[in-house]
């Protein structure tokens, strides 16, 4: 079960919808929230200094006011609510805020179309994910959208989720992470693979044609069976395999289905298993026109094992 979520925001125009999300699901899914602002203070700094101690002062100051205000929103809404406040490097305070409090979620607003290189606390949702104990979940916002009271307000709504499947342990991970949230949400689960035509040749041609068809059956057939081992969870799910490039086919996917919310792996094979900076997981958050669950941890037990065993091939890339 998904019961503690920590929601880390600075208060700005980009927040707004992240609290909601924060907000909503802690109310439908009966979860504490923990609400975290960080007051960003370089490493070097003198906190000793007069000016220094003038600035922090002024920012905690209407951190503090603000956290009273979200803090009394949440709890008209029946929610358990507990508040902090940090000082020094956002990505570090959010991390060390998450496993503090075992969160079993973070949740995070996002600037626009710059993604991850503009995002709330710093442009620190890159090493948030890299380093977090679980989960994170990014609500992206729009320039044009984020003074637009009738967009903001908009009910939250997680009836249909997009996990991208590459089989590899990382997206099967956030397979039985997708599962729990779709339990608790009541939500239908679109499970996609991905065919990168450049596995077929450089012409970007699928080549023969009967070589295509049975490796099209052939991942159709692993989908099928990994839908099935999931039986048991009661969730309604269904997949489908595309051809593309990855990001690319995952936007689409997303926006044609349509889906309320992505759920993918951040180490998968090829570029999420480098870091965020280029890859695939990196441009979905950055486009993706609904929120996205980022699952570099699990937080899944030891004694947890996936719903079938994890095979690899060099044609897979998600």
């Amino acid at each position: 079960m998904i019961s503690r979520i920590l929601f880390a925001t600075d208060f700005s125009q980009w927040a707004r919808r992240a609290e909601d999300y924060a907000c909503s699901l802690a109310c439908a899914w009966k979860a504490s929230l923990t609400v975290l602002s960080v007051a960003e203070f370089p490493p070097g700094l003198n906190p000793n200094s007069p000016v220094h101690q003038l600035y922090l002062g002024e920012l905690l100051k209407h951190a503090s006011s603000q956290l009273v205000d979200l803090k009394g929103r949440a709890e008209r809404r029946g929610i358990a609510v507990t508040t902090r406040m940090a000082t020094g490097i956002p990505s570090e305070e959010v991390i060390t805020a998450a496993r503090a409090e075992d969160s079993d979620l973070i949740v995070m607003g996002t600037r626009g179309k710059t993604g991850l290189t503009h995002v709330l606390l710093g442009s620190t949702a890159e090493r948030v994910i890299r380093g977090t104990p679980c989960p994170v979940l990014t609500v992206r916002t729009e320039q044009a959208d984020a003074k637009d009271e009738g967009i903001l307000s908009r009910p939250i709504t997680l009836e249909r989720i997009l996990v991208p499947i590459d089989f590899s342990d990382c997206s099967l991970d956030a397979l039985a992470y997708a599962v729990v949230v779709a339990q608790q949400a009541k939500a239908s689960l679109m499970l996609l693979h991905v065919l990168e035509p450049v596995s077929y040749g450089l012409d970007f041609s699928f080549g023969d044609s009967k070589a295509r068809e049975q490796e099209r059956e052939t991942w159709t057939k692993r989908l099928e069976e990994l839908v099935s081992s999931y039986q048991q969870s009661h969730v309604p799910m269904e997949s489908r395999l595309r051809g593309g490039l990855p990001a690319d086919s995952i936007l689409d996917s997303a926006q044609t289905f349509p889906c309320d919310l992505i759920v993918m792996g951040t180490h998968g094979r090829r570029g999420i298993a480098h870091t965020l900076s280029g890859s695939v997981a990196e441009a979905v958050l950055r486009k993706a026109h609904c929120p996205v669950i980022a699952v570099h941890n699990s937080k899944f037990g030891s004694g947890h094992r996936r719903a079938i065993p994890t095979e690899t091939s060099s044609v897979t890339h998600t």
